[in-house]
């Protein structure tokens, strides 16, 4: 069986490739660009392709010879809040992997989406795969362009006859996050620069639980549903007092008023506006710090099988990772 990855150098790339080649799948990673590094796949015996998910063709050719298709390429960028980029490479390169996959007759198409596709909720009640999407509300052309992703991928499995379905992970932490992504907040705790925390909420994974579900979906799942992978749903509190348990720090002590986090966003964006510089909290992202975004993974538990690893597992092998590659290192 081969299987074509988009997207692999990433944080869930680099362990799904992992998760694939354990089961003996003959795996093929699809990446930007030959000069650009990708460390989490140094020495997998994986074929490569370098394609501009823009370009058609290359991606018709990337895709062509291959039986299933894991679509976790996608820009990711939360500022600019606005940017045509996001929107091409999330819309337009994800309608490319879907044409491509019906001119090559891939037998499933597995798109990587976003919880953000759906209306959160709290730890207590948390949203799920049937709760509208809401994400509009905070002007991010990152949410509303993958949740337009989304609508392409299942609006060609109900009316072309697209065997795909729709995993969308939340907040996922683990090793080879090289770039680093979500692992960046663990080094930021690491090296003392989170003095507070806010008082929202959000919903975690360990990425090899992500990955596993995501692997057994290419057997598993139903076309056209949607299975939503996240395990732990924790105030910023209780997870930044988890992940500092987790890796021998101080964790935060003090929260700060809502008011006071919006206005230090919104200077933040300001500065960034004048300096170029990408802001370390920008008002979107401040806003959504005070906010509960909670996520249910029972759908995925039950249906992909996914497993649910203790968060302090996940943050344990994402610092080992960072330690044994130089990432803890002061400066």
């Amino acid at each position: 069986m081969r299987i074509l990855i988009t997207g692999a150098d990433g944080l869930l790339g680099s362990n799904l490739v992992r998760e694939l080649l354990g089961r003996n799948y003959e795996v093929s990673a699809m990446l930007m660009n030959e000069t650009l590094p990708a460390p989490g796949l140094e020495g997998l015996p994986l074929t490569r392709y370098y394609v501009n998910i823009l370009d058609p063709d290359a991606v018709g050719n990337a895709v062509a010879g291959h039986d299933m298709v894991i679509h976790a390429a996608a820009s990711t960028q939360v500022y600019p809040p606005h940017s045509a980029v996001i929107r091409e490479v999330n819309i337009n390169g994800t309608a490319n992997v879907i044409e491509a996959c019906l001119k090559h007759e891939v037998k499933r198409l597995i798109h990587v989406g976003t919880a953000n596709s759906f209306g959160p909720g709290t730890p207590e009640h948390p949203g799920d795969e049937k709760t509208p999407y809401i994400g509009f509300r905070y002007g991010l052309d990152y949410f509303d362009s993958k949740y337009e992703a989304q609508k392409l991928v299942l609006n060609a499995v109900a009316n072309r006859g697209l065997d795909a379905l729709v995993v969308n992970p939340t907040f996922m932490i683990g090793p080879h996050d090289s770039r680093p992504s979500s692992g960046a907040m663990i080094l930021a705790l690491y090296n003392r620069k989170v003095p507070v925390y806010t008082l929202g909420s959000k919903t975690y994974v360990a990425v090899k639980d992500a990955a596993v579900a995501i692997a057994n979906a290419l057997t598993m799942g139903e076309r056209g549903e949607c299975y939503i992978l996240g395990n732990f749903s924790l105030s910023y509190k209780e997870a930044f007092e988890l992940i500092a348990a987790s890796i021998g720090v101080p964790a935060p002590k003090f929260t700060i008023p809502v008011p006071l986090v919006m206005l230090f966003g919104m200077v933040n964006s300001w500065i960034g506006k004048i300096s170029g510089k990408i802001p370390t909290v920008s008002k979107e992202m401040a806003r959504l710090s005070c906010e509960e975004h909670c996520y249910s993974g029972r759908k995925a538990r039950e249906k992909l099988r996914m497993p649910s690893t203790p968060l302090d597992v996940a943050v344990k092998e994402c610092f080992r990772w960072f330690e044994e590659n130089g990432y803890t290192k002061k400066s």
